[in-house]
């Protein structure tokens, strides 16, 4: 609690939205922005002392299935799914009824072989059973280093791995969601076609194109595949752990990645929650678009980290 000297008045707590958020009385936040907070925790647990309908859009990149165990640990594929369960369980019950949940997922090989594991899609069914299966997305990395390196660059047999996996995924068939707070800026090709007219006609495919093709939207709807590039190097949280000699969080997705569902999924207002945050890509995307957010993350030392992406709005706790 904040002192004061003896006769002055007792300071103020600042009052901000994230004050106002849920949160578990036995867990104390690591640090606070003016939208959210960070709790290093299990999430499993964590989530547990949520209350019902509470989280408008769960966006998160839990550890993948990877052969190669990685510092920050990870799952085996054949044993994945039933090790995710339980947080979807949990998700599903936080969830409000018209929120979403979004899950990226890299991919992984067989040990040994030239072939891929399916466990991505063996907990899309699991997945399925419980939640409304809204659409799939890939995100499609062109930064990607050619990988696995012995069947891509050595053998030559297969092509560089750079797409993973996002199911979009709902507790009802109609989540909030709309596509006009993501479109995309028209090609040239199309602000000449808007300018200067289209001629209505049925296209070989049986396409009906009315007139109506050549108004202007504003952008155009963008495809379930998206293109980010995760070639961030000099961004302010890297810089700032150079400066501190703090080690970054090795497996980073770009901002643009939880920024795009949080635009198409969500409101201002609303509250995102990512409970396997890493380095708070998410947190930063949500806070940069006044949501209200909550991460959960097991590692303290890669989510104190986390606090070098919020600059004036953070507060140590």
């Amino acid at each position: 609690m904040p002192t004061s000297k003896p006769g002055s008045r007792p300071r103020r707590v600042r009052e901000t939205p994230a004050r106002r958020l849920p949160r578990p009385a036995i867990y104390k936040p690591l640090y606070e922005t003016t939208y959210g907070y960070a709790v290093a925790a299990d999430s499993l647990a964590f989530m547990r002392e949520l209350p019902d309908d509470c989280i408008d859009l769960v966006v998160t990149s839990p550890p993948f299935a990877l052969k190669r165990k990685k510092e920050y640990g990870n799952v085996d594929a054949d044993t994945y799914a039933d090790w995710f369960m339980p947080f979807a369980y949990e998700i599903y019950r936080v969830l409000k009824p018209t929120g979403s949940f979004v899950v990226d997922l890299g991919g992984t090989w067989n040990q040994g072989h030239p072939t891929r594991s399916v466990y991505q899609y063996q907990l899309l069914i699991r997945l399925a059973e419980r939640f409304c299966f809204a659409q799939e997305f890939f995100w499609h990395n062109p930064a990607k280093l050619p990988s696995p390196a012995e069947w891509v660059t050595v053998r030559r047999i297969r092509v560089t791995d750079a797409v993973n996996t996002v199911w979009w995924l709902s507790k009802t068939e109609y989540p909030k969601a709309d596509n006009r707070r993501v479109l995309r800026p028209y090609s040239e090709s199309m602000k000449q076609l808007i300018q200067n007219g289209y001629r209505a006609k049925l296209r070989p495919s049986g396409w009906d194109i009315s007139k109506k093709f050549q108004k202007d939207l504003g952008g155009s709807i963008p495809h379930n595949l998206l293109q980010i590039s995760n070639t961030q190097s000099n961004n302010q949280y890297l810089r700032l752990c150079k400066e501190h000699g703090v080690k970054p969080h090795p497996a980073r997705f770009p901002t643009a990645v939880p920024e795009f569902f949080i635009k198409f999924l969500t409101e201002p207002g609303d509250l995102v929650l990512d409970c396997f945050a890493g380095s708070n890509a998410t947190g930063e995307a949500a806070e940069a678009q006044a949501r209200h957010w909550i991460a959960v993350e097991l590692s303290e030392q890669y989510l104190a980290a986390s606090r070098f992406r919020f600059g004036e709005q953070l507060r140590l706790l």
